[in-house]
């Protein structure tokens, strides 16, 4: 039995196509957005696995304003001291502060409440982790050039904004754990003279814990903070779509153009599935594995100073610099006390900070290049570039490492003066031996991709000549991999010159240093002289 219809009848989902546009045009005739949509729409996003890290922490974003909203509900940033009265029955009768009481109660008697608690926390772990592993990408790849230094330095703002937030948070609950942070902050800013005193005050509402900062922390983690996250992440999708993305070197792609898929319907189709993978990948996690467990720890009290009290890991870089430095570095002038032994490593990683910040505008002024770059480079083709990140990585895994120096030396059985003194010889050396290991991988690298390009693939053939030799047969590459292997700039040390005055500054000296630093150990590219040899 079959059923047909008849050319004038018209299917039921013309309904549907009529509200749609009807509301479409309703819209558009009051906001005129089908001009910014119609552009957005168009714009063509590239395909490659290392553009999602950015898409994770928007994701992951989207998830912590969801799941704090929910906490928002129930949670009460107050320090009035109240005995638990709650289900958790080890802590009963305990004297504690009302927002300590209020997280328990999240925790033991909110339906779904201990749930949201970790997924906020597992979801803003991934957040700081995946924003690091993009500003890598980014650094890597070097999309960080012209015309997205701004971008980055947004980015970089992002990433400090996403743990001072982190922070913040972790503080709340006004446990045991997070009150052993929270002194460590009030020690740093005690250790500057003349001011620190009198800004630990404000900040705290008293001498050390005082009575108002669980406030203070909660009206920054859900107003000020979240407000310049949002509005710093704004500014960056903007400066994404008017910059357009950076791609990979290949065949058909330049400057001038993007290869890829369109945001309407391909790119949305693809990031709203994302979106749900990155929601439920949370949610498993939040559901199989604890995090912070509050109610181990009790509340605070500033009488104990308990060891294995490690901060999240975004943050234990800090820590873990003043674990390095040595005791004793304190001196009076002036009449104040100069803690060198605080004042060095914050100082140290504000500077440390800086650079990082500023790094895109520092590889410019060495390179001189004031051209527009939308092609990404490989980590091999700029390895001063790629030995630096991984320095940069090696020096912040050292101090992260430091941070857990004690339960190092408790759980291999080691002297904790063992620990701390062999983390002071990696601070020094390992960046150093970092930064010549990945140098001269990267130059292999760049060697042995040249010899592809010239004879082609090891195929494991063996043909004997008719001269009685034997060698190998190579396999040709494809032209478009080739495009990949050879589609690179080449930097070369710049010259000094006098300029108009017949003067050679220091600028100009320290300049012509670095780019000698920079570009002095380089393999030559292959040129089509070579290539049409090599086909010979």
């Amino acid at each position: 039995m079959s059923t047909t219809i008849s050319s004038g009848s018209k299917p039921d989902v013309s309904r549907g196509m009529r509200f749609t546009g009807a509301a479409a045009n309703y819209l558009d005739e009051r906001t005129s957005v089908s001009g910014a949509v119609k552009e957005l729409g168009r714009k063509i996003f590239p395909d490659h696995w290392s553009f999602m890290l950015g898409e994770v922490a928007l994701y992951s974003f989207i998830v912590i304003l969801l799941s704090g909203t929910f906490l928002t509900f129930f949670f009460d940033p107050s320090m009035t001291e109240v005995d638990y009265e709650g289900s958790y029955l080890p802590l009963k009768g305990i004297e504690m502060s009302v927002a300590y009481h209020s997280s328990l109660d999240i925790s033991f008697d909110i339906r779904g409440g201990l749930l949201m608690r970790q997924v906020h926390h597992w979801a803003a772990l991934l957040f700081v982790a995946s924003i690091g592993l993009h500003m890598l990408r980014v650094f890597f790849t070097g999309a960080f050039r012209k015309p997205r230094e701004l971008n980055w330095i947004i980015g970089f703002v992002l990433f400090i904004l996403a743990m001072a937030e982190g922070f913040t948070g972790y503080s709340l609950p006004d446990d045991l754990l997070s009150g052993n942070g929270l002194r460590i902050i009030d020690g740093m800013i005690k250790a500057f003279p003349v001011i620190g005193v009198w800004t630990s005050y404000l900040f705290f509402g008293n001498e050390f814990p005082g009575t108002d900062v669980i406030p203070r922390l909660y009206v920054l983690h859900i107003m000020l903070l979240p407000a310049i996250l949002i509005a710093s992440l704004a500014i960056h999708m903007v400066l994404l779509v008017v910059n357009k993305h950076t791609q990979f070197a290949g065949p058909g792609r330049t400057n001038d153009n993007v290869v890829g898929s369109p945001v309407l319907p391909v790119f949305a189709a693809k990031a709203g599935g994302f979106f749900f993978l990155v929601f439920g990948a949370i949610m498993l996690i939040a559901s199989l594995f604890t995090i912070n467990p509050i109610w181990n720890y009790g509340p605070y009290d500033p009488s104990p100073v308990s060891a294995g009290t490690q901060p999240d890991w975004y943050i234990g870089f800090a820590d873990g610099a003043l674990r390095l430095i040595p005791p004793g570095w304190e001196f009076i002038l002036f009449g104040n006390t100069w803690s060198m032994n605080i004042l060095t490593p914050t100082i140290f990683l504000g500077v440390f900070i800086v650079l990082v910040a500023i790094y895109p505008f520092i590889e410019a002024w060495i390179t001189g290049d004031k051209r527009e770059h939308h092609i990404a480079d490989r980590p091999r083709n700029a390895p001063t570039r790629t030995a630096i990140g991984a320095a940069g990585v090696t020096f912040y895994a050292v101090l992260w490492a430091a941070a857990s120096s004690d339960l190092i030396a408790t759980h291999f059985k080691l002297t904790i003066e063992g620990v701390i003194t062999a983390l002071q010889v990696l601070f020094f050396l390992a960046p150093v031996a970092a930064f010549m290991i990945a140098k001269r991988t990267c130059l292999a690298l760049q060697r042995k991709d040249r010899e592809i390009a010239l004879h082609g693939y090891e195929s494991g053939r063996i043909v004997r000549l008719p001269g009685g030799e034997y060698v190998e047969v190579h396999e040709q590459l494809e032209d478009a991999e080739r495009w990949r292997l050879l589609d690179f700039e080449e930097y070369k040390p710049l010259v000094v010159r006098p300029n108009d005055k017949g003067r050679i500054t220091v600028g100009t000296r320290m300049r012509a240093g670095f780019s000698r630093w920079f570009f002095e150990d380089r393999v030559m590219p292959v040129d089509q002289k070579e290539l049409e040899y090599a086909k010979h």
